[in-house]
């Protein structure tokens, strides 16, 4: 079944890109601004609060990086004027780390004083494990100039569990836990989806019972129960921790984690540089991979429409 799921994957490319947005909507705000406004309005209403993201990875070139900055502070500024209860994540590589690791500085300075003036927070993304060394570089410089600044970390990387107790040794509490997408070697990742959760458990009870604030982002029922569990024995309040998904994965669980009362923020993607993204997520679930390539052959057959 693997190697099935994963020929599925690789025959993405070869799909129309209509289709793929089709299959991809639910997990994607839009391409404008206010499109993702709009659905984060709708959540607010439904009791959980969002996390705007603007699609892009890596740039090319400076101005790349400074527009992407500027598409950042106006999130911000769209977040304060339409009282969103909504923060905002950052990946550096779109912010220019790869060109220049003082140009991503500026760009994630000029957003940050953005957040602190409004009264938000930052969260800086993990990316692959090739900059995770950088990421972390950065995120301790900013944390020593903005106190309104999170990261996130992988329970697939190895390294995490001491990554974590590094940070935290040196008062960074903040971070977002989830297990990572990115295909990455077995020399720096566990492989095995099961050495995946064991990490994440193990990770997350450190962090814990350290105080450290936790955006627990998992969609994984063991996971969730694992950390609903670990919450009780450590007789946390509502504040000290919160739950995290992406936007249309599992609204049934996303629905009963809200009902128990429990702090949900939605990872909330918008832009126009969907496809990249939509392709990741269907390698982290090949099934709506699946949908997508049955559509194509559908279309084929005339029996599917999409313009």
């Amino acid at each position: 079944m693997r190697i099935f799921n994963e020929l599925i994957v690789r025959s993405i490319p070869l799909v129309p890109k209509p289709i793929v947005r089709h299959f991809a909507d639910p997990y994607i705000a839009g391409e404008r601004l206010a499109d993702a406004v709009k659905l984060v309005k709708a959540l607010n209403r439904g009791k959980m609060a969002a996390t705007l993201d603007v699609l892009g990875e890596a740039v090319a070139l400076e101005a790349e990086a400074f527009a992407a900055a500027d598409e950042a502070v106006e999130t911000l500024k769209a977040i304060q004027e339409e009282g969103l209860d909504s923060n905002l994540s950052i990946k550096l590589s779109q912010l220019g780390l790869a060109l220049d690791k003082d140009l991503c500085l500026e760009n994630s300075r000029r957003i940050l004083s953005k957040a602190r003036e409004i009264g938000t927070s930052v969260r800086v993304d993990m990316e692959d494990s090739s900059l995770t060394d950088d990421t972390l570089d950065v995120f301790r410089r900013l944390r020593g100039e903005y106190p309104n600044v999170g990261i996130v970390l992988q329970s697939c990387l190895r390294r995490t569990e001491a990554d974590a107790v590094r940070l935290m040794d040196m008062g960074y509490m903040n971070f977002r836990l989830c297990r990572g997408i990115y295909a990455e070697p077995e020399s720096v990742a566990y492989t095995r989806k099961r050495d995946i959760l064991r990490n994440y458990s193990r990770v997350l009870e450190v962090m814990l019972k350290r105080k450290a604030y936790v955006g627990i982002a998992t969609h994984h029922d063991e996971l969730v129960g694992h950390a609903l569990g670990l919450i009780g024995d450590l007789r946390l309040a509502n504040g000290d921790y919160e739950f995290q998904m992406l936007l249309g994965v599992r609204p049934a669980l996303r629905s009963k984690i809200v009902g128990g009362g429990h702090r949900m923020r939605i990872y909330v993607p918008y832009g126009t540089q969907w496809y990249r993204y939509s392709v990741r997520r269907f390698k982290e679930n090949p099934e709506i991979a699946g949908h997508v390539v049955k559509a194509l052959f559908a279309k084929k057959r005339g029996d599917l429409s999409l313009n």
